[in-house]
């Protein structure tokens, strides 16, 4: 049997560089996306490729370097993400862009550039890495929690259009992970003095929540159950996200908007 070939993007750190640990360590071959192969820090077993996903040339030639090397793209696991803090209100609309340029359009620019050797192949798996706020609301997270649901929407549509190929979408859905993309979240730039005393709960809240959360290795281990499982649209990352899937999915409104608020730390 021949080895899967995986392409990761936003292998560097976090989410990113612990899949493509756990791929590596299962057996597969393993590249990982990357805007500075130079500087960044090897993993065994992983071989990184240049690329921006902001940048269509960079996508196209990084997929096609893999190609080059590995005959084929197996599994993509769409992992590149950034995140940003603030009001809604407050947010302009450059830092809307910007974050809607990695989280939604740079996920699009590499699904392009993939799907049509996995079509020739008739086979294939998209991974794309979510959140619990691409089914939830997220006060002084509007934005983010938007890309996130924008995500959720593209990858079951496209589920629907490619399985005709052999090819299904996925997504894995964490709740709060420690990694540098909570702790180090871009704050919007323009300040409403109006907000800053729930802000300043809400972020304290968070950053308590990413404090005590599981590392990354544990979505890691999501990540590979769902390469090697069998097919679900949605794969909860972790037991919180679990039991948020089953109360937004179950529980009464004003009971999840309530343990919502408590949880921004806006009660």
């Amino acid at each position: 049997m021949k080895q899967k070939v995986v392409l990761i993007t936003g292998a560097s750190s976090g989410i990113g560089d612990a899949t493509a640990r756990a791929l590596a360590g299962a057996g597969y071959r393993v590249f990982g996306g990357v805007r500075a192969p130079g500087a960044t820090s090897a993993i065994p077993g992983v071989e990184f490729v240049e690329m921006d996903v902001k940048d269509d040339d960079s996508v196209r030639s990084a997929v096609d370097d893999v190609l080059k090397r590995a005959g084929r793209i197996d599994v993509l696991v769409n992992n590149a993400g950034v995140s940003l803090v603030g009001p809604v209100e407050a947010t302009s609309d450059a830092e809307v862009a910007a974050l809607f340029d990695v989280n939604v359009f740079g996920v699009l620019r590499v699904v392009r550039a993939v799907l049509p050797s996995m079509r020739r192949e008739k086979s294939g798996l998209i991974v794309n890495i979510s959140s619990v706020l691409g089914f939830l609301p997220a006060p002084f997270m509007g934005l983010y929690a938007s890309s996130k649901h924008a995500l959720e929407g593209l990858s079951e549509s496209l589920d629907h259009e490619v399985r005709g190929f052999g090819v299904r979408v996925m997504l894995v859905e964490p709740s709060f992970t420690r990694t540098k993309l909570d702790i180090n979240a871009t704050r919007t730039a323009s300040v409403i003095t109006d907000y800053e005393t729930a802000l300043h709960a809400s972020v304290d809240a968070v950053q308590q929540q990413v404090s005590n959360a599981p590392p990354p290795d544990s979505v890691a281990k999501s990540i590979l159950a769902t390469v090697e499982g069998t097919y679900r649209l949605r794969r909860p990352a972790d037991g919180r996200a679990k039991l948020l899937t089953f109360l937004r999915r179950f529980a009464p409104a004003p009971q999840v908007d309530k343990s919502l608020r408590k949880a921004f730390g806006l009660n």
